[in-house]
């Protein structure tokens, strides 16, 4: 096998031309990262409608609380 000077390019090992990239891809701003940002907007809006909801239950208790306090 012949060797390459370049340890990250051995010569003989396969590979062959490397895709063209676009300007976004170059940016790492392509498809991929378009499907991870939607991927987390959806995560976070699960989050929040969680934290809302357990807000909205501690408060509907200390609403209950507070009306029987007043009884």
């Amino acid at each position: 096998m012949t060797d390459s000077k370049n340890i990250n390019n051995p010569v003989g090992q396969g590979g062959g031309q490397r895709k063209k990239l676009s300007r976004t891809e170059r940016q790492n701003n392509g498809p991929h990262r378009n499907l991870d940002r939607q991927g987390a907007a959806a995560q976070k809006a699960e989050l929040v409608r969680k934290m809302r909801e357990k807000a909205r239950a501690a408060e509907a208790a200390g609403q209950a609380s507070d009306n029987t306090a007043q009884n």
